[in-house]
Parts: C-alpha cells; structure tokens; sequence
C-alpha cells in the first residue's frame, strides 16, 4: 500500500512538473525584429536622434557619412545601397537635396519615405530648411508626424520627444532674436547659398553669396565683382560683413578680405558635427556669437 501511495505522489509530481515546463515554454515572447530608420544626411540625422530618443526597438543609419556636408557631389556607395535595401523607414530632406539618390529611391517604398520639408514655402527652390531654427522645426514636426504614422505602436514616444525637441528649439530661436534682432537690415555675404532662410528669420540681408554652388571657386570676375561691392558700401560707411564656412576651403574669402580689409567669421550650417543630440543647438549658438561679433564691430 505505502508503495503504491509513493509511485502515485512521484507521477503527480512529473506532471506538475510537465505542466509549469510547457507554462514556460509558452511565456516566452519572441522580440521584434529592429525598426531601421535611415536619414540621408547629418542635420536630418541629429533631429531623429531627438525624436526617438529612448524608443524600444527603433535604431538609426546614416547615408552619407557626418563629414560630408552638404550633398551636392555626393555619390552613393555599394554600402548605401545594401543599407536603403535594408531600411525601414528612409527620411530626406527633399526640395532637391538629394537628387543623388533619384536612380535609388525605388529600393524604399515612397509610402515608407518621410520627406521632411515637404510642404515648406521654399524660397527659389532652396533646400536648406534646417539652417533656420523655424524650418528645424517644421522639419521635427514633419518627421515626427512620419514616424508617427509608420509605426503608430510608438507614436506617444515620437510626439512627446518631438514637442520636447520643438521648446528647445523655441526656446533657442527666443534666444537669438534677443541677441540679433538689433542688427537687422545689417548686409552679410555668406559662402554659399545655405542661410537664406537663416537671414530672413533673423531680418540679415545676404547682399552676395561667394560660391552659387559649394566646391565651386569663383571666377576672377565674380572675385572682382565682390571686392566693388564691399568697396562701394565701405565707400557709403555702409558695413558689410564677410563669413566663409568651416567644413570648405576658405582661400577665396581670404582673397576677398584682403583687397577690403574686412575680417573673416565663420557661420556654419550644421552639416557635420558630432553626432549627439543637442549639436544644431550648439552649432547654432555658436553661429549667434559670431555674428554679435562681426555685426557689432564698429
């Protein structure tokens, strides 16, 4: 009897052994294969990183390396092909930004591409949206509202993230008003075409640009052009401001300030940098310090 009793509690045992093994088995949850999201280019890069900071399963490539600048000659690589192939979700900046990439685009379906300045009143087609504080954040909003609308299941994330990012851009744009509006009207001359919208937020007249397209030096005559420009308003008492950008070559800007004797600053577009969050704010507070610089100088 006491036999049986034993083999009787040792199968009662295994079962309830069987039963919590296969409970188990059934518990465990399988994770989600990474959402890629791929940005074409610095600045579009550094504004993802504010929108999914700290989203579950989401991880980020950049296209065109963080030194690159802007993609005017930029050309595609085998790697930038298998990583578009790869790609959840591509994010561009569009206007013509990227027109290296027209031959690719079919790898990523339009319905799965964000187009960040889509919808943007563009002034002579000019792509440089985010060098504004007001256009980075038209483009936060437009990724946002992307991202938002690609993978709903984090779409809280995105907006809180992204109306995070929109103060502190709010509360940057605040800030440089307060220091640059006093020199409004004030004539600048950029290195190339990246600050027109830059110098309509903040009421800067760009009176001449050195480079119509960066990496391309300007003639001898287009030189000697800008040197009888600056004479005649040095000529008038009428200050003009001379500013070349750090990731180019600056020689015909130096050239410039010789003959004029005008100072060079730089004033940069936030196409390179570090690739952490808060780099456009940096980038762009700098920018402001120079310009008090330049423009304040008597």
């Amino acid at each position: 009897m006491n036999r049986l009793r034993i083999l009787l509690l040792c199968v009662i045992v295994l079962a309830m052994c069987g039963c919590t093994k296969n409970k188990s088995a059934r518990s465990v949850v399988v994770p989600e294969k990474p959402l890629l999201v791929c940005a074409t280019f610095y600045p579009l890069y550094i504004q993802l990183l504010n929108i999914t900071r700290n989203v579950p399963g989401v991880s980020l490539s950049l296209l065109a390396p963080a030194n690159t600048g802007c993609l005017h000659d930029y050309q595609l690589t085998t790697k930038d092909m298998r990583t578009l192939e790869s790609c959840d979700i591509l994010v561009v900046n569009g206007a013509g930004m990227e027109d290296f990439l027209d031959k690719a685009i079919s790898l990523v379906s339009s319905e799965k591409t964000v187009v960040a300045s889509e919808g943007f009143s563009l002034v002579d087609n000019n792509p440089h949206v985010w060098v504004s504080p007001r256009g980075a954040s038209y483009q936060t909003s437009r990724i946002a509202e992307g991202l938002s609308r690609l993978d709903s299941t984090h779409s809280d994330l995105y907006a809180q993230n992204s109306e995070l990012y929109l103060r502190q851009l709010s509360a940057l744009s605040d800030s440089m008003h307060s220091a640059l509006d006093r020199y409004a009207g004030a004539s600048i001359i950029t290195f190339h075409e990246a600050f027109t919208y830059f110098a309509s937020e903040f009421g800067l007249n760009i009176v001449a640009v050195i480079e119509r397209e960066a990496g391309t030096e300007p003639s001898a005559k287009d030189l000697a052009s800008l040197v009888a420009l600056i004479r005649r308003s040095q000529s008038m008492h009428s200050m003009v401001a001379l500013f070349a950008e750090p990731d180019y070559a600056s020689s015909a800007a130096r050239v410039i300030a010789s003959e004029t004797g005008l100072s060079v600053g730089e004033l940069d577009p936030a196409v390179t940098g570090p690739l952490e969050p808060g780099a456009y704010l940096a980038a762009m507070e700098r920018n402001t310090a120079v310009l008090e610089q330049f423009l304040g100088a008597p």
